[in-house]
C-alpha cells in the first residue's frame, strides 16, 4: 500500500480554501466577468488535493464543486424550482469530486514514477489537467445527453486567452489553463525547496504564459479572412427580439399572441434592406406549418421584409407507431413558397425540454415531473439552411451552442454564420443568458464565424468573427438588430482537429496516471524487498 505524502494542508484548511475557490470560479464568469479569478480558484482547488487520502480528496472535491456550481447555475431554479437546481448541481460537484479522486492519484504517483524536476514542473501538470479536461468531457455528455455549462474555459471570452479558442478549442483551453494553474504551484513549491531556481523557475513560467497569449487571432492572419463567394462578402441581417411570454410556466395569455408580438417587433426592419430576418427558439407560439392564420403571418413578414424569416416554433409529427412526436424547430421560411428547410433540436434539454425514464423519475417527485407534459423528441436533420445566393447558414437552438460536435459539424457542412435561436424568458433577470452570449463568442472565435445570438427577451448580440460585439440589445424590451456581417469559409484548427484534441489530452491525463501508478507502485516493491 502506498501511503500519501504529507498534505501541504490540514483537512480543515483544506475545506475552507475549497469552499472560497469555487465562488472565485464563479466570479470569473458572466455576469460579474472577472475572468482572471479563474486562475487563483483552479490553482487553489489544485493545492487542496496534494498529500491528501483519496477519500478526503473526494470530500473536498465535492465541497469545490458545490460552492462552484450551486451560484454558478442558481438560474436554473428559476425554471423548475430547487429541486432540479439543487439535483443538477449535485450531479456536477459528483463528477468534480471523481476528478478530485484521480488528481490526488496523480499527485501521488506521478512524481514518484518520475521524481526529476522535468516530471514534477511538466509531467506531473500535463496529466493533472488532462484528468481535468476529462472530467469536462464526460459531463458534457453524460448523463441524457451531459451539461457543458460551467467548464473553466467558458470564463475566457474576454481575456487575452480568448484567441486560443479559434487554435485548440474549449477543451484545449481548459487544459491550457489547468496547466499553468499546476505549473505555477509546481514552481512556487520547487523555488520554495530550492531558492537557488528561482530565476530559472520565474523564467519558464513567464514562456509558458508568453505561448498562451502571444498566439495571433486567427483571423488576423493572411487569407483566413477571404468571403467564400466574392460577389457575395457579407449579409445583411435582421435579428428580431420580440420581448413576448415566452416561458414554459408564464405563457401568453391567449394562443398566438407570441407571434403577434413577434410579427409587431419586426416592423422596424420593413423599408431596410436585409438578406435575412431571424427571430428567436420559440419565436411563434403557433405553428405555420399548422396553422393558417400563422402560416399567413410568416409570409406577411418574410415578403414585407424582402427576404427569408428564420424563426422558431414547436412542430408537431407523427410517428411511425402513430403517437404524436414534438420537436423545438427552427424554419426557413420564403414568402409565397412557405417552409424551405428545418432544423430539430437535437439534444432536447433533459428535465426541461423532455423527462428522461419518466417512469422511475416520477415515483420520487410526481408533482414535479408532471410539470412537463411535453415530451420533445431528439432531431435528426442536419443544422445548416441554404439561404441563396451560394450563402450557408448553421442554426444552434439554446443549449446547441454548448454542444462542441454540432458547431464542428455545422461549419464542415459549409455554414458561413451561425444563428443562435434562444428563449431565455425562463431564466429570469440571471446570469444564464449573460453566461449564454459569452459562450457564443467563444463560438464566433472558435469557428471564425458571425454568430447572431436572438433571444425572445434577451441578451440578443451580433457577435463578429473575432468575438467583438457589434450590436446588443437591452434585455425585456422589444428591438431589432440590423448589419452588415461577414461571411466566412476558413476552417480554424480548432474546427479542424475537432474532438481529437480532446481525446488526446484526455488521453495524457489517464496514461500518465496508469503508468504512474504501475512504477510508482514497483518502486515501492523494489523498497520493500531491498529493505
Amino acid at each position: 500500500m502506498i501511503v500519501a505524502a504529507r498534505p501541504p494542508l490540514p483537512l480543515w484548511a483544506a475545506l475552507i480554501l475549497a469552499a472560497a475557490a469555487g465562488p472565485m470560479l464563479d466570479a470569473a464568469s458572466p455576469d460579474k466577468g472577472w475572468w482572471p479569478m479563474a486562475f487563483p480558484a483552479v490553482a487553489l482547488a489544485l493545492l487542496t488535493l496534494q498529500g491528501r487520502r483519496v477519500g478526503s480528496g473526494i470530500l473536498v472535491g465535492f465541497i469545490f464543486g458545490a460552492t462552484y456550481f450551486w451560484p454558478h447555475i442558481v438560474w436554473a431554479s428559476e425554471f423548475l424550482g430547487l429541486v432540479p437546481w439543487s439535483a443538477l448541481s449535485a450531479l456536477m460537484s459528483l463528477w468534480c469530486a471523481l476528478a478530485a479522486g484521480l488528481i490526488v492519484l496523480a499527485y501521488r504517483w506521478v512524481p514518484r514514477a518520475w521524481p526529476t524536476t522535468a516530471g514534477r514542473l511538466l509531467l506531473l501538470p500535463a496529466v493533472v489537467a488532462g484528468l481535468w479536461t476529462a472530467k469536462e468531457a464526460a459531463m458534457s455528455v453524460w448523463p441524457y445527453g451531459g451539461f457543458a455549462w460551467g467548464r473553466v474555459a467558458l470564463t475566457q471570452s474576454d481575456s487575452p486567452l480568448s484567441p486560443l479558442f479559434a487554435w485548440i478549442g474549449i477543451s484545449g483551453v481548459s487544459f491550457a489553463m489547468v496547466f499553468l494553474c499546476a505549473l505555477t504551484v509546481a514552481a512556487v513549491q520547487e523555488a520554495a525547496r530550492h531558492p537557488h531556481r528561482i530565476p530559472a523557475l520565474g523564467a519558464l513560467l513567464l514562456l509558458a504564459t508568453l505561448v498562451l497569449v502571444t498566439l495571433p487571432p486567427w483571423t488576423s492572419l493572411p487569407g483566413t479572412t477571404a468571403a467564400p463567394n466574392p460577389a457575395k462578402p457579407t449579409l445583411r441581417v435582421g435579428g428580431v427580439q420580440g420581448d413576448t411570454m415566452a416561458s414554459y410556466f408564464d405563457p401568453p395569455e391567449h394562443f398566438g399572441d407570441n407571434l403577434l408580438g413577434q410579427v409587431a417587433a419586426t416592423a422596424p426592419l420593413y423599408g431596410q434592406h436585409v438578406d435575412v430576418v431571424v427571430w428567436p427558439e420559440g419565436a411563434s407560439d403557433a405553428d405555420p406549418l399548422e396553422y393558417v392564420a400563422a402560416r399567413k403571418l410568416w409570409d406577411e413578414v418574410a415578403l414585407r421584409a424582402g427576404a427569408p424569416l428564420v424563426g422558431g416554433t414547436i412542430t408537431t409529427r407523427t410517428a411511425a407507431d402513430g403517437t404524436a412526436q414534438y420537436f423545438n424547430t427552427v424554419l426557413l421560411w420564403k414568402a409565397g413558397e412557405g417552409v424551405q428547410d428545418f432544423y430539430d433540436k437535437k439534444h432536447p434539454v433533459p428535465f426541461g425540454e423532455y423527462v428522461p425514464d419518466r417512469a422511475f423519475w416520477r415515483q420520487f417527485a410526481p408533482d414535479l415531473i408532471d410539470l412537463i407534459g411535453r415530451e420533445y423528441t431528439p432531431g435528426t436533420t442536419d443544422a445548416v439552411f441554404d439561404l441563396g445566393k451560394g450563402v450557408v447558414a448553421g442554426n444552434a437552438i439554446c443549449f446547441d451552442i454548448v454542444d462542441d460536435q454540432l458547431l464542428t459539424e455545422m461549419v464542415e457542412q459549409g455554414a458561413q454564420i451561425v444563428f443562435a435561436e434562444t428563449n431565455n424568458a425562463d431564466f429570469g433577470h440571471t446570469d444564464e443568458s449573460a453566461q449564454q452570449l459569452a459562450i457564443a463568442r467563444i463560438r464566433a472565435i472558435e469557428t471564425a464565424r458571425t454568430v447572431i445570438n436572438i433571444s425572445t427577451v434577451g441578451t440578443s448580440a451580433i457577435v463578429l468573427p473575432d468575438g467583438s460585439i457589434q450590436q446588443q440589445l437591452p434585455t425585456y424590451e422589444p428591438g431589432v438588430l440590423l448589419g452588415d456581417v461577414p461571411l466566412m469559409s476558413t476552417i480554424t484548427p480548432a474546427v479542424f482537429l475537432g474532438r481529437q484534441l480532446e481525446w488526446l489530452v484526455c488521453i495524457v491525463g489517464f496514461a500518465g496516471l496508469i503508468i504512474g501508478g504501475v512504477f510508482a507502485r514497483s518502486s515501492t516493491t523494489r523498497g520493500r524487498r531491498d529493505a
